[in-house]
């Protein structure tokens, strides 16, 4: 189901007519504070996670609910990863998935995912980044998923000690990429958020903040739809 998701993803990004923006500061992907859903497209796959718009503590966000079911929420970019290296969002899960089991496929199911797509020609050689709010993984750690050894699953929260709560994230997609794959990044072609519980069967709420891309000023010059 996850290998899917990305199949889908970066098959779409190879036919993206790019939009060119000059931008001075971050690139926003996910303007969910403003209200915002242009651009992201629903992937549903084994049943549907329901995405929304809601209010909390005074802030529009985007909340996932999914009740034995996977979905992901996916925006398409052109993005040179080389100008916009850093990745920053926030979220908050409600709770954590007890059957999360990241080495076999019915255990693939995550509270929250933010994934950073990098599409090639061939799809064999695509490339995935899967950040997650996990159960079980130690924080900080990474590993392949166990649909695709080209998606690697990086750890950025994990357990529940700060469920409940609003939690800023940051990450340097340039070097995780590299270090995860050992290559030089192509262009990024998509960011996706997922929460999804069709593997374990069980019933999951998250919320999501902004995504931005950011880099230095000096060199911003990305395209994105």
């Amino acid at each position: 189901m996850r290998l899917r998701l990305v199949a889908i993803i970066a098959a779409s990004c190879l036919i993206l007519i790019p939009l060119a923006i000059l931008a001075a500061g971050p690139l926003h992907v996910g303007s969910f504070s403003t209200g915002d859903l242009s651009g992201w497209s629903d992937k549903p796959f084994k049943g549907k996670t329901d995405y929304s718009l809601v209010e909390d503590n005074g802030r529009t966000v985007l909340k996932a609910h999914s009740a034995k079911a996977a979905s992901g929420l996916v925006k398409k970019v052109s993005v040179d990863p080389k100008r916009f290296p850093v990745l920053r969002w926030s979220w908050k899960v409600e709770h954590i998935i007890q059957k999360e089991d990241i080495t076999r496929k019915g255990g693939d199911d995550f509270a929250a995912r933010v994934y950073v797509v990098f599409p090639r020609t061939f799809f064999w050689r695509m490339r995935a980044i899967n950040y997650v709010w996990s159960a079980k993984m130690t924080k900080g750690s990474s590993a392949p998923s166990p649909y695709t050894k080209n998606a690697m699953i990086v750890a950025v929260e994990s357990g529940g000690d700060k469920v409940g709560s609003w939690v800023n994230e940051e990450r340097n997609i340039l070097d995780d990429y590299r270090k995860l794959f050992g290559e030089e990044p192509p262009e990024i072609g998509a960011v996706a958020v997922m929460t999804d519980t069709d593997d374990t069967r069980e019933d999951i709420t998250a919320y999501y903040g902004d995504i931005f891309l950011e880099g230095n000023p000096a060199q911003q010059t990305a395209r994105t739809q």
